[in-house]
């Protein structure tokens, strides 16, 4: 058969794909799927924070207070107590005032202290007077007795009571609240 007949077969064509009509359903049930994923996931994040109260924090002279007099604990170790007085005092300054005690040196914050309007004359110098006196025993290895370590209590206890904020009569301070989860029973 290698005549005209052998030229005529042809090599069998590959099958044709007839459509149903449903291809379409397994994309759909897949994106349907995720976005279900999704909206719970939601649900449940949105019912998880309408769960939560809000606590108000406790404002910055109230923790300073609290700290100055867990501090006079160690009023028998006069290095530790200097540390803990004078780190008290600046963290309170920093966030009562907003002004980066903390990072500076007694020098360098006092500077800038004197720059700002933030306490009165009388407050920077009884404040310079403190943290030199605790940068005395902090450094120096001065040993104060124990009148004057609580004298330097006294004057952190001052400087706090005199510049907490003053709160308006028949007006409740608005409270800054963070959020903490409600225990379910």
């Amino acid at each position: 058969m290698n005549g005209p007949a052998a030229q005529d077969i042809h090599d069998i064509k590959p099958p044709i794909v007839i459509s149903n009509g449903w291809e379409w359903l397994w994309p759909v049930l897949g994106v349907l799927a995720v976005l279900a994923i999704i909206a719970i996931a939601w649900w449940l994040w949105k019912r998880s924070r309408s769960q939560m109260s809000i606590v108000p924090l406790v404002p910055a002279h109230i923790r300073a207070k609290q700290a100055l007099t867990k501090a006079l604990e160690m009023i028998g170790q006069p290095k530790e107590f200097c540390i803990l007085v004078s780190d008290t005092v600046r963290m309170y300054l920093e966030e009562r005032f907003q002004f980066h005690a903390p990072e500076r040196t007694t020098e360098e914050f006092l500077r800038e202290l004197s720059e700002t309007d933030l306490l009165t004359v009388e407050q920077k110098e009884s404040l310079g007077r403190f943290l030199e006196s605790c940068d005395l025993v902090k450094f120096a290895k001065y040993e104060p007795g124990e009148n004057e370590l609580r004298e330097l209590h006294s004057s952190a206890v001052r400087l706090v009571e005199e510049t907490e904020p003053v709160e308006i009569a028949n007006a409740a301070p608005l409270p800054i609240a963070r959020r903490e989860p409600i225990a379910n029973h």
